[in-house]
């Protein structure tokens, strides 16, 4: 699978990208990546520029990637540490992988306000942050939760039902896109999104060395 041509960037995407490219490690990356301000209104509202999660030591076995920031990753800083998160690690557990071994990332680094979808022209600004961290990092397996990570990887046409369920090779490693935990959590425990997203960590599960 080739991936899609994205729209062509504004001045401040292809700064962003030109600054994320430069950086020969994951330090340098986050620090350049802290004070960003390509997005006026998510750099006015936000408290903390959620650059993610990294293993202390070696490559990450896998990386989740979500959508965007919480309040609670918001006050923190950290990504997926509000209820969306806790239910993840408990999924984790239940598949027989270990956050600890992942990299935990987001496709927007700024909350959006009120917790809205991030727009098209934020998710543009902010891919030069994770193309860099996936090349630093380079993961052999990325699981993308949510439309919205989905769409990053895979294509703005993809609709989830048609894609979960199996890996997608792209740029040398495997893609899986799965349901996010939040809406896990809104349809409830016995609800056909959390019953997919742990069948699709447990999938990864048995790919993994």
């Amino acid at each position: 699978m080739v991936a899609p041509r994205p729209p062509r960037p504004d001045a401040p995407a292809v700064e962003v990208a030109r600054v994320a490219a430069a950086a020969p490690d994951w330090e340098t990356l986050a620090a350049a990546a802290r004070p960003c301000v390509a997005c006026p209104e998510l750099a006015a509202t936000r408290q903390h520029v959620v650059v993610g999660d990294v293993p202390l030591t070696g490559r990450p076995r896998f990386a989740l990637v979500g959508e965007a920031p919480g309040a609670s990753e918001d006050e923190t800083g950290r990504p997926f540490v509000g209820r969306s998160g806790a239910l993840l690690d408990l999924l984790l557990a239940e598949a027989g992988l270990s956050r600890a071994e992942a990299a935990v990332l987001n496709v927007v680094k700024c909350r959006p306000p009120g917790n809205r979808t991030p727009r098209a022209p934020e998710v543009a600004r902010c891919s030069g942050w994770l193309r860099r961290q996936l090349e630093l990092l380079d993961p052999p397996v990325v699981v993308a939760l949510g439309l919205s990570a989905a769409k990053w990887f895979l294509g703005p046409r993809t609709v989830l039902a048609q894609v979960r369920g199996r890996p997608h090779p792209l740029g040398g490693r495997a893609v899986w896109a799965t349901y996010h935990p939040s809406a896990a959590i809104r349809f409830g425990p016995n609800g056909a999104p959390r019953a997919g997203l742990l069948a699709d960590l447990t999938a990864v599960a048995g790919t993994l060395p």
